[in-house]
This record gives structure tokens, C-alpha cells and sequence, in this order.
């Protein structure tokens, strides 16, 4: 074991698509992950999952030549997480999942530890209070998938100590991260830019003014957005992304926040996006 491996040991909660998301990053960097699910089928899905994406990660050239992928280990407990340099919670979109995590991890974990949120809107201020120690709690927002693209929004909230932005930023150096930090606020930047515009998008659809190709391309050719608002959402996942509306509406008020039938509906069915095989588009696996 080398000495990055020896002083970056994560521990990811939550084995959704960005626990599994950040999981291989770490692991392609040479990184041991220890990755936390209470449900053991979700965490056997991970592990092929995990598998799955390191083998299209190193087919792409992400993986360099002299670099072997970290070791992997998984549980339905955190008592390992006690042995973390720095956990990473990246359950559901829902604030007292995430608080409940925050709190129990942080009974366990030493001193100066960093507490890493992973949230697309949730305040990180109101994670902190749950903590023993407030100033350890900081805030990360990943974009999907985590190996493919570079720059992380980083959270900094009105409690969060200088040293654990500075452990927080060697872990994203070793990670081959780019941070950008910003203010504590509902969305923080990407968020609360992207989700009402993705709304919007969906409402358009929802109103009969284009179909999902249609408004895609339009932003694509015309805007240069990437891949488009609606294949984003169901990159992000649509479930995800009302669930991100949702606390962004309670908090902020915006009318252009609050969810449209559209994509309640698409939740409803179970069209969830790429992980479940169908939202605006249909995917094969």
C-alpha cells in the first residue's frame, strides 16, 4: 500500500447512482473505498455496477498505466467508516436521511474528520446542526458520472472550519478533482440554475409545444447544452430531480421550482430515468 493509499481512506454512504458514481473515481485513483448500504441487494448491484463502469472507465483511458484500482469493500453497517480520513454521504435527496446518517457517522468518526454531504439543494447549515462537531460538516455536489467530468461545486457553509476545506481539498486532489467553492444556499449554483430549467423543459413537453427530442435538440444546436435538459434529467433521475425541486420550492418559494405534473407523473410510473430503464428516453442495460 503506497503512501496516497495509506492517507486517503474514503467511506461512501449511500450505494445509489452517485455513491456508485464516486465509488469508482476513487477506486480508479487507487483509492480504498469502503461503501455503505443497509440494503445488501442494492449493494450487490453496486459491486457489478462499480465493476461495469471501471471497465468502461478504463476502455476511455481514465485509468492510467502504472495506476491499479483501489480495493473495494462494502457493508450494511458504519461502524467501518470509523477508520475513514473522510466519509461521504450520498443517500436519497431527503433531509432527514441525510441528517440521520450525518449525526450517527459522526458519533463515530475521530475528531477532524470531514462529514462530506454529497446534495444537489439541501442547505448545508442544516445538515451541520446534527453533527457533534458542526465545523466538520461540508458540502459536495458531483456531476454524474463523477470520472468524466472534472469539476465538483464545493459547499462551504457558515460552520464549516478552514481545516476541513483543507482535508476536503487534498481528498479532491487525489481524486483528480477540480473543486469550485461557493456560498451555503438552496441549489447552490449548478442546482438552481439547472433544475428550474430542466422544469421548464418538461412543462414545454407537458404543454404540447415540442416533444422531448425536439426541445433537446433545439438546446443542444442552438444553446450548446450538452446532451440536452431532458436526457440530463434522466441522467440526474427524475425521482432525484423532484425531489431536489421540491426542497428548492419549500425554500426559496420560486413557483418555477415546484415540480410540474410531468415529471410527478414520470416519478408516479416508475420512469425514473437511465437506472430504471425508461424516463424521457428509453435506455437497454
Amino acid at each position: 500500500m503506497d503512501t496516497e493509499t495509506d492517507e486517503h481512506r474514503l467511506a461512501v454512504v449511500g450505494a445509489g447512482v452517485m455513491g456508485v458514481g464516486i465509488t469508482t473515481l476513487a477506486l480508479l485513483r487507487g483509492l480504498p473505498v469502503l461503501l455503505v448500504d443497509v440494503d445488501e441487494p442494492v449493494l450487490e448491484r453496486a459491486r457489478d455496477q462499480i465493476a461495469g463502469e471501471l471497465r468502461m472507465a478504463q476502455l476511455m483511458g481514465r485509468l492510467a498505466a502504472d495506476t491499479a484500482t483501489g480495493p473495494l469493500t462494502t457493508a450494511t453497517t458504519l461502524a467501518g467508516a470509523a477508520d475513514a480520513t473522510l466519509v461521504i454521504e450520498a443517500t436519497t435527496e431527503d433531509l432527514g436521511v441525510k441528517a440521520k446518517v450525518l449525526a450517527e457517522v459522526s458519533a463515530l468518526t475521530r475528531p477532524g474528520t470531514p462529514l462530506v454531504s454529497n446534495t444537489s439543494s439541501i442547505p448545508i447549515d442544516e445538515l451541520a446542526g446534527v453533527a457533534q462537531r458542526p465545523g466538520e460538516v461540508v458540502g459536495t455536489h458531483f456531476m454524474n458520472p463523477p470520472y468524466l467530468i472534472r469539476t465538483v461545486e464545493v459547499i462551504r457553509g457558515v460552520r464549516t472550519a478552514e481545516a476541513t476545506m483543507e482535508s476536503l481539498a487534498a481528498t479532491l486532489a487525489a481524486l483528480g478533482q477540480e473543486p469550485i467553492v461557493v456560498k451555503d444556499a438552496p441549489g447552490f449554483v449548478t442546482s438552481r440554475v439547472l433544475h428550474p430549467m430542466i422544469n421548464d423543459a418538461a412543462r414545454i413537453v407537458q404543454e404540447g409545444t415540442a416533444g422531448v427530442e425536439a426541445v433537446d435538440t433545439l438546446m443542444e444546436n442552438c444553446l450548446g447544452h450538452r446532451t440536452g435538459p431532458l436526457r440530463t434529467a434522466d441522467l440526474i433521475g427524475i425521482d432525484n430531480l423532484v425531489d431536489s425541486l421540491q426542497v428548492l420550492f419549500e425554500r426559496t418559494g420560486d413557483e418555477g421550482c415546484r415540480p410540474c405534473d410531468l415529471l410527478l407523473e414520470k416519478v408516479r410510473q416508475g420512469h425514473h430515468g437511465r437506472k430504471s430503464g425508461r424516463g424521457f428516453y428509453t435506455y437497454t442495460h
